[in-house]
Order: C-alpha cells, then sequence, then structure tokens
C-alpha cells in the first residue's frame, strides 16, 4: 500500500474511546448509577475530579474549562462536587469491596483552587469517595501562575505523587504564538517550586507544530526542560480545533504542517532517548532511572473510572458517561452554572452504551498505542478470538503501511517506531461506523 493511502498523521488524539462527542442524552428515565454499578467490578477503580477553571484560555485548549470563577463560583463548584461524590459513593453500594488504585485532579487548571479549596477537594476525595490519597498514585495538574508555595505544599502533605505542569515552550515568542503568554523566568521559578516539594514524579508538557518553531528552538525547549531532570515528559503535537482561539484565526492543517509535526515530533523522540529517556507511548516518555511509584492495578483497559466533576467521564463495562460537553466560553459557562445547581447525582445523563464489539475495539486501541504493545493471550482470554480474527482488514492494513513491529517477540502486538508516530492517525482507523457517524454528527458549540 503507498504513502498516499495512509491516513493523515494528526486526525484525532486517541485518549478514550469511544470518542466523547460520540456521546447522547439518554433516553428518560435515565439509568441510575446504582443499576449501572451493581455488579461491576470494584475493587480497582481509579477517581478523576474535574476542575473546570483556568486563569487563562490558551489558544490550542478545546478542554472543558472557563477563565475565571467571580461570585464565589468555586465554592458553589465544590459544593456540587460534595453532593456527587455523596451520591456516587451510595450507588457504589457495599455489596463489594470498593477500593480506588489511582486518583487524578485535572482540568482545566486544579491549582486555580485556593490551598483551602485543594484540601477541601482532597477531603471531598477521602471522606466521601473513601480514597487513601496517601496510599495510591495521585497525580495533580498545575500550570507556571498558580503553582503557588502554599498550594503545592497542601498537595505534598496530601499525598500528591505525581505534579504535571503545562508549559508547552519555554520560548517566549512560541508562547505568544500558541496563544500561552508567559515568561521563562516564572517558569523556572514554578519548576523550583515544585522540586522544591519533593514530590517524586514532576511532568511537563511541551507542545511541537507551533508557528515559526525550528528544530533548534524545539531544542532549546526540550534542552530547558531536561536540565529540570523531569521524570516525565509528555510532547504533544499542536492541534487546531473548531472554537478555540487559534481556530478562529488559523488555517486548517495541511500537509506541509503535517510534516512540520512528523519531523519534530522525531527530533524530540530521539533527543529524548539519548538523553536517558524510554517512550511509554507516542506522547509520553519516561526517566530510565525514575523511581516506580509503588503499587498500581488500575488497567485502563477493564477497570471502572469514576469522574466527578461537569467535564469528567466515567466508565463501566456497558455505559460511559458524563455530563454535556461543549467549548464555547459561552456554553461551557451554562453547563457548569447547571451543574452547580443540580440536586440529584443518581443517575446518568449523557453517554453511549459499549457493546462486546465496541470493547473489542476499546482494548485493542487502549493497548495498541502503547509502546509496549499488547499481549495477543490476554485479548484472546478476555474475548475468545483473535485480535486478528476480529480485525483483520484494520490490522492488516497496518501491517502493510510498516506500523506494526515485525520484530516483535512471539504473541506481542506492537507498533514499529513510525506505527508509533502515526498514533493519531491509526487510532481512528479504529473507530466502529457507529461512532464515526455520532462523531460526524456532533454539531459543536
Amino acid at each position: 500500500m503507498s504513502d498516499s493511502a495512509a491516513p493523515r498523521p494528526y486526525r484525532s488524539y486517541v485518549y478514550a474511546y469511544p470518542h466523547k462527542t460520540a456521546y447522547r442524552p439518554l433516553p428518560d428515565p435515565a439509568p441510575s448509577l446504582a443499576a449501572l454499578w451493581r455488579d461491576e467490578p470494584k475493587d480497582a477503580l481509579s477517581l478523576y475530579a474535574h476542575i473546570p477553571f483556568c486563569e487563562v484560555r490558551c489558544g490550542f485548549c478545546n478542554l472543558f474549562t472557563r477563565i475565571g470563577a467571580p461570585d464565589e463560583l468555586t465554592t458553589r463548584y465544590l459544593d456540587a462536587l460534595d453532593r456527587q461524590a455523596t451520591a456516587v459513593r451510595e450507588a457504589l453500594g457495599d455489596r463489594h469491596p470498593v477500593r480506588f488504585a489511582t486518583a487524578a485532579f485535572g482540568g482545566g487548571t486544579p491549582t486555580f483552587l485556593t490551598a483551602g479549596e485543594l484540601e477541601r477537594l482532597c477531603d471531598i476525595a477521602e471522606k466521601r469517595m473513601g480514597v487513601d490519597l496517601r496510599a495510591v498514585p495521585l497525580s495533580v495538574e498545575t500550570s507556571p501562575a498558580t503553582a503557588t508555595a502554599d498550594r503545592l505544599a497542601l498537595l505534598a502533605e496530601r499525598g500528591a505523587t505525581r505534579l504535571s505542569i503545562g508549559v508547552q515552550s519555554f520560548v517566549e515568542a512560541e508562547a505568544r504564538a500558541a496563544v500561552r503568554p508567559q515568561r521563562r523566568a516564572d517558569v523556572e521559578s514554578a519548576l523550583g517550586r515544585i522540586r522544591d516539594t519533593g514530590v517524586p514524579v514532576l511532568n511537563i508538557d511541551l507542545i511541537y507544530g507551533i508557528d515559526g518553531q525550528t528544530e533548534e528552538s524545539w531544542r532549546s525547549s526540550l534542552d530547558a526542560a531536561l536540565a529540570w531532570r523531569p521524570e516525565e515528559l509528555y510532547l504533544y503535537p499542536l492541534y487546531v480545533r473548531p472554537l478555540t482561539g487559534l481556530g478562529r484565526i488559523s488555517p486548517a492543517a495541511d500537509r506541509e504542517w503535517d510534516e512540520q509535526r512528523l519531523r519534530l515530533y522525531r527530533y524530540g523522540r530521539d533527543h529524548l532517548r539519548a538523553h536517558g529517556y524510554e517512550q511509554v507511548s507516542m506522547r509520553m516518555f519516561r526517566r530510565t532511572d525514575a523511581a516506580p511509584l509503588g503499587p498500581d492495578d488500575y488497567a485502563c483497559q477493564t477497570d471502572g473510572m469514576i469522574g466527578l466533576g461537569c467535564g469528567a467521564r466515567s466508565y463501566t463495562s456497558a455505559l460511559h458517561y458524563s455530563f454535556d460537553y461543549a467549548v464555547d466560553m459561552r456554553e461551557i459557562r451554562t453547563i457548569i452554572d447547571a451543574y452547580t445547581e443540580t440536586a440529584d447525582f443518581s443517575r446518568a445523563e449523557v453517554g453511549r452504551w459499549v457493546d462486546a464489539g465496541e470493547a473489542r475495539r476499546r482494548h485493542l486501541l487502549q493497548s495498541l498505542l502503547q509502546a509496549e504493545g499488547m499481549p495477543v493471550a490476554g485479548y484472546e482470554e478476555r474475548f475468545g478470538a483473535s485480535p486478528f480474527a476480529d480485525f483483520p482488514v484494520e490490522l492488516g492494513r497496518f501491517e502493510a503501511l510498516g506500523w506494526l513491529d515485525g520484530a516483535a517477540p512471539a504473541g506481542l502486538l506492537r507498533l514499529s517506531a513510525e506505527g508509533l508516530a502515526h498514533s493519531d492517525g491509526l487510532g481512528p482507523e479504529l473507530f466502529s461506523p457507529s461512532v464515526r457517524a455520532a462523531m460526524a454528527a456532533y454539531e459543536p458549540k
């Protein structure tokens, strides 16, 4: 198969399947959480708490977040989060043991909250949901402007094991081009405060493909990040999405931009490998000598997730559900306001049912997009069939494009280096026709 038949390399970042734009309002009466979770395994759950506030909105951002929080909105939001957590924990019941294996606070920017509000967020996770934050991996996202000493100290004291900071670029002109204005001195100060906490894992997010970015300026950002010896680095390709700041001023992606991003990706990948990092996925790199975080027995392919907050998703084996989704700031404000006024959180209102076929696709996607690959025997044990029998056309195409690793050990389905590089083109190839149709019918708002 020729390269001309290959999918575009930057079609969609597949971090969850089915994609949230395939979710729809669930029929009335909406399913109760108690019924949804009654027979689910609950001994290795993941908790995700979503805080939809930022001090600025970056030009590339299409996340569910708003700028600022007037009129004690953060208080009202945490009140609603408390009510939701109470309802969810009641729905989980006590018929089977309930244990959380991992936790994360994301957004938005969780550290937009004050130290006192972060303490309340931790209390909700522990006292309402029963998560022992000091005994499980706890990841928290932050930003240079909100990584203050008092907030970071509180998170470290409550058990944070990973702090992730979105730097995007250490080059001030590039940060401005991405509509993320910031001073490098402020970024470096924030990184110093994070290191002072002693939290074991620092992750730094960087972006490639910014207008005007070159291999030289990209290396400058990479080296500035490496100077802090972060345990993890995420390298994200820039996307221009509808209704974002850049989406209103930039042209649609073209082949030349694709080639620029691929070139910078390969440069960044090779540079990090040469400096002692192993590749975990297309985006994630981990320092090879970083100490393990301790027990983490959560498996994203099979274990459930509890999402708290109006931008969070929850996963059972049969239904993925959340609240309404938007990108436009006015729509987001409306949804957040509605969330803070909600009294009854006992039902799933928006979501998508996951049948056996979709479960196969999700398992293959979430396993194959990891650099370590997927043991075929594990797939066969779960589904009673070979992935090659379930997805002959898709896997055959990947093989023809050189995206499968022919040198992988027997029984391991693994992407080649070029397959990993094309993860954002490969992933959408595994979407089902019904999910594609739902995503195509979704009207951005």
